[in-house]
């Protein structure tokens, strides 16, 4: 293979110029004008300034058998080595593994075939495995020009195209990160639709609970009471019950209305006088005290209902000895006494008071009585009245706000009721108002009555329409008997104890004022003969002799006139 012809090639037609990348030699095809005379090669020469470089290295060294450079060292800068004498410098050596005479550019390059000039400076490539041989791009010449090709012979370069995949793969992206976007503004705005509702469901509740217990403010339901905006007085509901004190011992009664305001929750126990006019069976004019003896339960409760518009739903009536057992069933109540009140048991002038006045004051049952019954001398029925009312809300306070404890409580009681109010009843009513006092919401109102027993417009405004919400109708006075009286006795409170007496026997009280001085016997005068028999009547009921009824000048607005003398002995016929 170190020869200079190849036998296998055709002779002297093809010469040896180097050697390939896997260490094979190259030859290539010499024309008989390029041929010179032979001369011993030596591919190993080691000569000064001419020696070859079988890889064109350009330096001097051993080669080893694989076709890599031994030893390196600098470029030489002597004149190329041309083996042939033929006074050109060598080419860069081209490849051709077929024979077939054209140049081989392993790597795409343009290559050339034939001989072509070079300058001193060039020298011969050898191939490395490193990367592909550069091309001459200086070299030109017709032989180069079948194979001069350029970029833009070739359809490898790429433009862009809409669908390609990059193209794709982008508006993929920013199509889904659009839809993200949107998707989390959709979120959000749910979850701030839900947050609306839900605060909305709940201040409505909110609102509507506050609305239901009473508590709105303006639109409270104890605010209505005051300004009748949204719930009028008239429309509130109310559960009322009527109480009738007996007094065993000494004669006369009390009476009272017991009010439970469902609508404003609060209570109130309304103080009725027995001057009170009321109409009875026969639908004559009579009195409130006089009702209750002589009408009954039933009888008395319509002539309420039809006086002061209200709605009674049963009566309670509680003898003396129940209240005394009631208040020591409880465990005894406590009271702001407004006065002493002596014991009635006692024998002996200047025995202590069973009740003494002032706040706070503990009773028992039999000094609960005392002191709901007594009446001072010189003191009207209503202050009588007003204590019967502190002694009844004290009870209010201690009975149980439980209604199956405050039942059993009632029953215990053992009393006879009236048959429209039954035990259940009546303990499921007193727990409502326990509970009521003892959070304060209960108080104690008096009716005004007018000296002739009916209701003035005042009285209509304050209590009845305001806490009862019904509306004061008295009843005709045409058919009740008038009296009128004047005090000739010397004491200021004979007017009012006669008064007290008068009402209670059915008779139209008129205040006749105070004569001048005084006189020693009562009379009663009556001016028409057809009033002879109404004043025999008034002085039975005054508990006068019949030797007292006279005619006489009466007066003027009355059917039967009284002056009082100091006979006069109230005590007897009060009805306390």
């Amino acid at each position: 293979m170190n020869d200079r012809y190849d036998p296998g090639y055709g002779g002297d037609q093809y010469e040896l110029v180097g050697y390939d990348e896997y260490g094979q030699p190259v030859y290539r095809q010499v024309t008989p004008q390029q041929q010179a005379p032979q001369q011993p090669y030596d591919p190993y020469a080691q000569q000064q300034g001419y020696g070859y470089d079988p890889y064109a290295t350009g330096q001097q060294g051993q080669v080893d058998q694989t076709g890599q450079t031994g030893q390196t060292g600098q470029q030489s800068a002597a004149p190329s080595y041309d083996p042939y004498g033929t006074g050109q410098q060598p080419v860069t050596p081209s490849y051709d593994t077929y024979g077939g005479g054209a140049s081989y550019d392993p790597y795409g390059r343009a290559a050339t075939s034939g001989q072509q000039p070079r300058t001193a400076e060039q020298t011969a490539y050898i191939p490395q495995q490193a990367g592909p041989p550069e091309a001459d791009e200086e070299t030109e010449g017709p032989a180069r020009a079948d194979r001069d090709y350029r970029t833009e012979q070739f359809a490898f370069v790429e433009e862009p195209d809409g669908n390609s995949e990059d193209v794709i793969d982008w508006l993929n992206f920013t199509e889904n990160r659009t839809e993200r976007r949107e998707e989390a503004k959709r979120r959000a705005h749910s979850r701030l639709v839900a947050l609306v509702v839900v605060l909305a469901v709940v201040v409505a509740g909110g609102v509507g609970y506050l609305w239901y217990a009473g508590k709105l403010p303006g639109l409270s339901e104890s605010d209505d009471t005051k300004t009748g905006t949204a719930t009028s007085v008239a429309a509130q509901k109310r559960d009322v019950i009527v109480v009738h004190l007996h007094n065993t011992k000494k004669g006369g009664t009390s009476t009272a209305l017991l009010v439970d305001n469902t609508t404003t929750k609060e209570g109130t126990t309304v103080l009725l006088p027995n001057s009170l006019s009321v109409t009875d069976d026969d639908g004559n004019s009579t009195t409130l005290a006089k009702s209750v003896d002589g009408d009954g339960s039933s009888g008395t409760r319509d002539a309420l209902d039809t006086v002061l518009g209200t709605d009674i739903e049963g009566t309670w009536r509680l003898d003396t000895p129940y209240l005394q057992n009631l208040v020591d069933m409880v465990g005894n109540i406590d009271v702001d006494t407004n006065a002493d009140v002596p014991d009635p048991a006692a024998t002996k002038k200047g025995t202590a008071p069973l009740v003494n006045k002032g706040k706070d004051q503990t009773l028992t049952g039999t000094m609960a009585v005392a002191y709901a019954t007594y009446r001072g001398t010189d003191e009207a029925q209503n202050a009588q009245l007003e204590r019967f009312g502190q002694v009844m809300q004290g009870v209010l306070r201690k009975v149980s706000s439980d209604a199956g404890a405050a039942t059993v409580t009632v029953q215990t009681l053992a009393q006879i009721l009236d048959p429209s109010l039954t035990d259940k009843d009546l303990g499921t009513f007193l727990a409502k108002l326990s509970d009521l006092a003892k959070s304060g919401d209960y108080k104690t109102a008096l009716l005004p009555v007018q000296n002739d027993g009916t209701l003035s417009a005042q009285t209509s405004a304050s209590v009845v329409k305001d806490v009862l919400g019904g509306s004061a109708k008295s009843p005709d006075q045409g058919s009740a008997v008038r009296v009128s009286v004047q005090n000739a006795s010397g004491v200021k409170g004979n007017t009012e104890k006669a008064r007290v007496v008068l009402l209670n026997g059915g008779f139209t009280f008129l205040e006749g004022g105070t004569p001048a001085g005084t006189q020693a016997a009562t009379k009663v005068v009556y001016a028409d003969a057809a009033d002879k028999d109404n004043a025999t009547e008034v002085a039975k009921t005054l508990g006068l002799s019949t030797s007292a009824v006279g005619k006489g000048d009466a007066s003027a607005s009355a059917d039967v006139t009284v002056i009082l003398g100091q006979d006069y002995k109230p005590s007897s016929a009060d009805g306390t």
